[in-house]
């Protein structure tokens, strides 16, 4: 995980940009916001982590394969640069972790009687419902 991170980070494109966020009057004079872009076909992700990535990025994915990170919620630069890579390090990290599989559950023979008895009388409150024939 460690190296792709890394990659990832090395590869990618940081732009300034002026922030709406806090700041005062210190919002109209300096770029505060950081954009963050990473050619995901240059990172060398596994197939099935790439698939992963996709869905969890979502809108933050373009169709040219980049994924754009914007930060803009501290007033240095630097706090945002380093939040925008802490967003996308979790995001790879996400990708890279294989969901658990789901382990079967069995249902012991009591359970199963009990779950039919259930049915059972539900259907029999259900078939008692309509119209009234006296």
């Amino acid at each position: 995980m460690g190296k792709i991170a890394d990659r990832a980070l090395d590869i990618a494109e940081e732009k300034f940009i002026a922030s709406s966020g806090p700041g005062g009057q210190n919002v109209n004079k300096v770029a505060t916001a950081v954009q963050l872009r990473v050619d995901v076909f240059r990172i060398g992700l596994p197939p099935e982590a790439f698939e992963r990535l996709k869905e969890i990025a979502g809108s933050k994915l373009t169709k040219n394969g980049e994924i754009v990170l914007t930060a803009n919620e501290y007033r240095t630069q630097d706090q945002n640069r380093e939040a925008a890579r802490e967003r996308l390090t979790m995001l790879l990290r996400e990708a890279l972790t294989p969901p658990k599989r789901r382990a079967k559950s069995r249902v012991n023979r009591v359970g199963k009687v009990k779950r039919l008895k259930a049915k059972k009388e539900r259907g029999a409150v259900k078939a008692n419902r309509g119209k009234v024939d006296w």
